[in-house]
């Protein structure tokens, strides 16, 4: 005798529950519990082990006063908004590759875009490293071949004057305080991430046919296309990748561990928040104080996501 359809149907519900309980119970273990044991030990002075003492907010009270981290996040802000500018390139790629009208050339761009995934993040850092030496970096002598150094010396001596670009001098983008944060934003030229253009090609592949030719017959341009047709139907997309950006650059802390060591370079000035709190966590031993600061961090990357999930949309 069969059970019922309501029977059967709640059976199933049932199975779906017990196959879903052990991914819950897994990401509860590896996710859940290490970010409750930093907002835990974010009120104790705790240099690891067992040993601690409950301070209440008085790790919170030192990342107020924190000079350091105040700057950090000046600088994390400043990196956030070149990141913002760095994101036209890979939307303007994902248009150009979206307007190609062989399939078979579409696909082409496509797979050499992917291609430089399959290449690890540590090697990339350490070619851009080699790329900012000043003896023999690549930056430096494509300045030197091309004459742009002449300029940039003519610019800092006779307008600016910087006091960084000097004739016969290498420039040390890594090692002069001032060139410290325009190196950073200089990583990752030309800016196209693979990730970014080809969620942007999603969003423009959903774009339907007829709104293209109807934008013909009324004389829409090329850019006039971009503009109002397909920029604000993507910006769904946008949003997602404003998110992905915004979590990335105020975590993001191993390009600077990299290239300027555990200290933020010259000066401390490529320190950023995750970065001080890997140096107060392992360096210093304060890992208390270390997880206070991920709960300030924590609190930035939760504001600026509900604002870009408030105002960045559009009525399609």
């Amino acid at each position: 005798m069969s059970l019922p359809l309501s029977r059967q149907k709640a059976l199933r519900e049932w199975r779906l529950y017990f196959l879903v309980l052990p991914t819950v119970a897994l990401v509860a273990t590896f996710a859940y519990f290490p970010a409750a044991s930093a907002i835990y030990h974010s009120f104790f002075e705790w240099a690891g082990g067992e040993a601690k003492q409950f301070t209440g907010l008085d790790n919170f009270r030192r990342a107020w006063h924190d000079q350091v981290l105040r700057d950090s996040l000046v600088t994390v802000s400043v990196l956030m908004v070149a990141n913002l500018f760095k994101m036209i390139p890979a939307i303007l790629m994902a248009v150009l590759i979206h307007r190609l009208t062989s399939d078979r050339w579409q696909y082409i761009y496509r797979a050499l875009l992917v291609v430089p995934m399959i290449i690890p993040s540590i090697v990339t850092l350490f070619i851009w490293k080699f790329f900012f030496d000043p003896n023999f970096g690549v930056l430096n002598r494509v300045l030197d071949l091309t004459g742009l150094k002449h300029v940039l010396v003519w610019a800092d001596q006779s307008v600016f004057h910087w006091g960084v670009f000097f004739d016969g001098v290498p420039i040390g983008w890594l090692s002069q305080p001032e060139l410290v944060l325009p190196s950073l934003i200089l990583w990752g030229f030309p800016w196209i991430g693979a990730v970014g253009v080809l969620i942007y090609l999603a969003g423009l592949q959903s774009i339907s046919r007829e709104i293209y030719e109807a934008a013909e017959l009324d004389g829409v341009g090329p850019f006039g296309k971009f503009r109002y047709i397909e920029l604000p139907l993507i910006l769904t997309q946008v949003r997602l990748s404003l998110v992905l950006l915004i979590i990335a650059t105020l975590q993001g802390y191993g390009l600077q561990l990299l290239l300027l060591t555990e200290s933020g370079g010259p000066g401390g000035r490529g320190m950023v928040p995750g970065l001080w709190m890997y140096n107060r966590a392992f360096f210093a031993g304060e890992f208390g104080y270390a997880c206070a600061v991920g709960m300030v961090i924590f609190v930035f990357i939760l504001v600026l996501t509900v604002i870009n999930n408030r105002y960045v949309r559009i009525d399609k």
